[in-house]
């Protein structure tokens, strides 16, 4: 896989977790450390948080919606369970852009109970040793997190409509990309 540094730079800019979300991988097949580190720095730099947070409240609100008869395969359980570790973590480091993808360091670093790290742990476990954990409640603790992290965070999301125009990440947007192009653009495959 390569990088389009156009459409990277661009979509970070945009706030687009996904990008946010590869740059953190730690599955890499091949690539530059310089670049990728550049890239990291200016994601740091220029992501939008709160279309970060509108991003996992979406995600994670549409999961969640799916638990409403109680019983929700318990694979799918994640797929809510990490957008609310992802708004508790960006909560709980207002200056930091990144989040890790592991989540259980999300809980941690995000000042969870142990209740839920306990319950999570449990969850995660289940996971390790099957491919179809089958169905299930999602239980208390991990249900009462999820749902809490989702209207806090969708309380103070805002609106899609409300997204400033952010000239001066946009500057820095350009800057970065001039240099790139500069540095890696001479016959490099830009991979990451």
């Amino acid at each position: 896989m390569g990088w389009d540094l156009v459409k990277a730079v661009q979509l970070l800019v945009k706030g687009n977790a996904t990008i946010v979300e590869w740059l953190e991988s730690g599955i890499v097949y091949r690539g530059d450390e310089v670049f990728r580190d550049g890239l990291r720095a200016l994601a740091s730099d220029v992501v939008d948080r709160d279309a970060l947070v509108r991003h996992y409240v979406h995600l994670g609100r549409a999961q969640r919606d799916r638990w409403a008869g109680g019983e929700v395969s318990l694979k799918k359980v994640f797929y809510a369970l990490r957008p609310a570790a992802v708004l508790r973590w960006l909560r709980a480091h207002p200056d930091v852009s990144s989040p890790p993808l592991d989540l259980r360091t999300l809980l941690a670093q995000g000042e969870t109970s142990t209740a839920l790290q306990d319950a999570v742990g449990e969850l995660v476990a289940l996971k390790a040793v099957t491919r179809e954990m089958g169905t299930g409640a999602a239980g208390a603790v991990i249900g009462r997190f999820v749902t809490e992290e989702l209207e806090l965070a969708h309380d103070g999301s805002g609106s899609p409509g409300e997204r400033s125009s952010r000239p001066e990440a946009r500057e820095r947007a350009e800057d970065y990309f001039r240099a790139a192009v500069m540095t890696f653009g001479r016959g490099t495959v830009l991979a990451g």
